[in-house]
């Protein structure tokens, strides 16, 4: 076991005079701490932004208008200023420097320099006006981790228009449900895909979607053989690419600061899943802010991060670009052949910075995995929930001890992190170095007064330049407002729990929606688990309280079991014994189930909202959208025998 807060790193003198973040400070002409300065950056939003502007020389044209002007939620920055995202992504001195290295998981690659990767993004842009697409449209795209998807990207945003994507083992109803809000003009799809070792066919799952958008005037296949499935409408990649000679129409339109650039989704797990806009100013200083000060990746690097391109990692990996770095681009399963494929990778490409989902960091440690050839890996990201202390342990242990261990807490909404790390600071077990430059995060108590050293709602104070623009289809706001600003006018409220401790470290307890409330006693959920899955016998859990206002209902776990474990009284004893003294009294689960999995999202977020209200009495179906799901055939495991 080990505690919260033990000291696992701290930056050498070198570490923190070379990093990126200092440079800034220097050509600033700041002195002082990292706290100085995330103080500073959050008072002075105008003169911090826009000096990100100017240190990173970004491409287009400020105009004279204010740098902010209005309150959340409906700030506005930058007015008058026009931007191209794609410009800034594609700009560079040397076409010969490497951009894009692809890997999968039947172990192919392709690489692409700086030059090869505009001559693409200029074929497929040519395709595309070909098409009719234009400023403003939509190109949706039901696509795996490929540079296909990348490339369709960046000709879609240099020339204004509006991109979108899902990840092919989506379901056809929960892509439509996405996709037939946007009403796109064109979809880029592929005919399968590999997961697992196994090929996965999905041209009956594009025609399905494609007969339920009216708007499309062509689909795009991307085909793992030459045949082109039929249509009229129909064509393959290459012939998009085709017509356009090499580098053939690569120009880039100025939009408005706050263009749209991407609609994201929300999980979708009840409902809808909410369209979030994002701009094309807001993303490229938020994640060049990011990426270069708390990632502190530039030229030389090598970025890579484990998600698909239905995750909004996907769309920070990408952001790589922006810093100057050669981004990964992985396709398959992260557990295939072995639990270190991912790690495998990292060292045949000289990664300097791996990030992946807390889970697999989890899953390698109860692997037993002692990873190696990591000589250039410098950090290593993990985000998607809390990573426990020993996951933190375990990453000096038998990773690299040298390593900058950096869990990070954000969101879709944002498409990056409040909090995180930075190379100026230590990293402690369990532990979140710092609120990140420019995100004014603070914690709430139940009277909505700022806390520290207590744990209480996490809300940002202040606008932040990569909050969205708007909901598609919410031309009053509303929808946008009572997602965020509903509890706390004018103040953002994220949904999650969070404990600023005096230093400025930050500990995330999971969601706040989720909370477990025992006797008067709140506690996230991520302590739970991290005592639960510390059993060498427990793959994975999921804790239920099924209290409501005003009455104490029943605390449940369940628990899937590792290959071979059952679910013994001694082993039942064990955990309640853990959970009596590690936690209390209150928090030993009144009932212990083992079931065959537990409910995750695509993204691999554990539902616990849904399987409360299926506790509850909320039928299965109503409960949760089985196509947001990665497993939706667990959920009825939850059903509640019927009394009597």
């Amino acid at each position: 076991m080990v505690e919260e807060g033990t000291l696992l790193w701290e930056p050498t003198p070198d570490v923190v005079r070379n990093a990126r973040i200092t440079q800034f400070m220097e050509w600033l002409g700041r002195s002082g701490d990292y706290q100085d300065m995330w103080q500073w950056s959050v008072e002075s939003p105008a003169d911090f932004w826009t000096l990100i502007w100017d240190y990173f020389e970004v491409i287009g044209d400020r105009g004279d208008g204010p740098v902010i002007s209005g309150t959340m939620p409906d700030a506005e920055w930058f007015s008058g200023a026009t931007v191209n995202y794609a410009a800034n992504a594609l700009c560079g001195d040397d076409p010969d420097r490497l951009a894009v290295i692809f890997r999968d998981e039947a172990g192919n690659r392709r690489t692409y320099t700086l030059g090869e990767l505009r001559d693409e993004v200029g074929r497929v842009r040519s395709g595309l006006l070909r098409l009719g697409v234009g400023r403003g449209d939509r190109v949706a795209a039901y696509v795996p981790n490929v540079p296909e998807a990348l490339i369709a990207f960046l000709a879609t945003a240099s020339l204004g228009a509006i991109w979108s994507s899902c990840s092919p083992d989506f379901g056809a109803p929960s892509v439509t449900d996405r996709f037939t809000q946007i009403e796109p003009k064109v979809l880029i799809a592929v005919d399968g895909y590999r997961y697992g070792g196994r090929p996965y066919d999905r041209s009956e799952v594009v025609r399905e979607i494609a007969a339920k958008l009216p708007t499309l005037k062509a689909t795009v296949w991307i085909t793992s053989a030459d045949a082109v499935p039929g249509g009229g409408n129909d064509l393959s990649w290459e012939e998009l690419r085709a017509e356009a000679g090499a580098g053939a129409g690569l120009e880039f339109e100025p939009v408005p600061f706050d263009h749209p650039l991407w609609v994201l989704y929300s999980s979708g797990t009840t409902g809808l899943p909410k369209p979030i806009v994002h701009g094309h100013g807001g993303i490229v200083l938020e994640h060049l802010k990011s990426l270069s000060f708390h990632q502190d990746l530039g030229e030389g690097d090598v970025f890579f991060w484990y998600t698909t391109t239905g995750w909004m990692m996907w769309n920070y990996l990408i952001g790589g670009l922006l810093a100057g770095c050669a981004i990964v681009l992985y396709d398959g399963s992260a557990a295939h052949p072995g639990t270190d494929a991912l790690w495998r990778v990292t060292a045949e490409e000289g990664v300097t910075y791996f990030g992946t989902g807390a889970p697999y960091l989890v899953a390698s440690m109860k692997a037993g995995l002692k990873p190696s050839g990591l000589e250039r890996l410098r950090g290593i990201g993990s985000t998607g929930s809390p990573l426990p202390p020993e996951g933190f342990a375990w990453v000096y242990a038998d990773v690299k001890p040298d390593v900058q261990l950096g869990s990070f807490s954000g969101g879709t909404d944002v498409c990056t992190g409040f909090v995180g790390a930075v190379p100026l600071l230590p990293i402690r077990a369990g532990v979140i170095p710092c609120r990140c430059l420019g995100a004014s995060v603070e914690s709430f108590d139940p009277a909505g007064d700022a806390v520290v050293g207590e744990v209480g709602e996490l809300v940002v104070t202040r606008p932040m330049p990569s909050m969205p623009v708007m909901f598609w289809n919410d031309p009053s706001g509303d929808r946008y407002r009572e997602s965020y600003f509903a509890d706390y006018p004018g103040i953002w409220r994220h949904g999650d729990w969070i404990k600023i401790l005096p230093d400025g470290g930050c500990v995330i307890y999971g969601r706040s929606d989720s909370t477990l409330n025992r006797g008067g006693v709140r506690m996230g959920t991520s302590e739970f688990y991290r005592i639960v899955e510390r059993f060498e016998e427990i793959a994975d859990s999921l804790v239920i309280d099924t209290g409501r206002l005003g009455q104490e209902g029943r605390l449940l776990l369940y628990v899937t079991l590792a290959d071979g474990a059952t679910l013994s009284d001694d082993l039942i004893s064990r955990l309640r014994t853990a959970l009596r003294g590690e936690l209390s009294p209150r928090h030993v689960p009144d009932e212990i189930h083992a079931v065959p999995g537990i409910p995750r999202t695509l993204s691999g977020k554990k539902l616990e909202i849904p399987v409360r209200k299926i506790l509850l009495g909320t039928p299965v179906e109503q409960a949760a959208n089985p196509d947001s799901m990665a497993n939706p055939e667990v959920l009825r495991h939850f059903v509640p025998e019927p009394a009597g």
